[in-house]
């Protein structure tokens, strides 16, 4: 499979992306979730063009944003030059220290890396980094959301999504900007996520899968009765 963001056309389409229609429901209750941390220290881990960066500078974090993707850093610097943005190599964050953050975010990096063992070194990483008493935010693509039809997605090109396995590439559209190239993710349903996290080391404390209540103003396609997103409270 291809990472789909280390690409310029994509870079440029993702550095237009807000916070509506599907998205919306990824972030809409990350600041409550993230309320009782107890400092200001924030990672966005796999920032992209800096949207959730920008995101979690908003709710008062001093926020790092780091991925391994120099178009998207160069993006997000592009947007936000006050901003710290940093471009890494491999799985440990060697650049960081022990505890370094009191929270860390993970907006969708983690549905396109295809390899189990990547994963839970990764979030190995992860927890090394974060502070005792810190969380990682972990928001994934639900299965269904490669089945179904959405305000932002649109999968119906891809039948053979319905087929797939953990660990199969399941590919979907984004339809809120203008490059239709499918992205290639990794099917990893909620099972295979836990058996990492116990791996890692990391305990879940809370697991949502936020719906719209049809009182947004988007509209909404699937996203009243199907959650889009999964999202993980972890905890050390």
């Amino acid at each position: 499979m291809e990472n789909c963001y280390e690409d310029v056309t994509r870079a440029a389409a993702y550095a237009g992306l807000g916070f509506t229609n599907t998205y919306h429901l990824a972030f809409r209750d990350v600041p409550a979730l993230l309320r009782e941390v107890p400092g200001r220290r924030a990672m966005d881990f796999g920032c992209g063009a800096g949207r959730s960066t920008r995101f979690l500078n908003g709710l008062g974090f001093a926020a790092v944003g780091v991925d391994i993707a120099p178009q998207m850093i160069a993006r997000a610097r592009e947007a936000d030059p006050a901003g710290d943005y940093r471009l890494v190599k491999g799985e440990l964050l060697e650049d960081f220290a022990d505890e370094s953050f009191d929270a860390v975010l993970c907006a969708f990096p983690f549905d396109n890396i295809p390899d189990r063992d990547a994963k839970v070194r990764l979030f190995r990483s992860l927890r090394r980094v974060t502070a005792a008493r810190g969380r990682i935010i972990n928001i994934v693509s639900s299965p269904e959301i490669y089945t179904h039809e959405w305000s932002s997605f649109t999968t119906r090109d891809f039948p053979e999504n319905r087929d797939a396995r953990p660990g199969d590439v399941v590919r979907i559209v984004t339809t809120d900007f203008g490059d239709r190239r499918p992205c290639e993710d990794i099917l990893w349903p909620d099972a295979c996520y836990r058996e990492v996290y116990a791996e890692a080391q990391l305990s879940v404390a809370a697991m949502h899968k936020p719906l719209a209540t049809g009182e947004e103003g988007y509209a909404w396609v699937s996203e009243t009765v199907i959650a889009p997103w999964v999202i993980y409270v972890l905890s050390r």
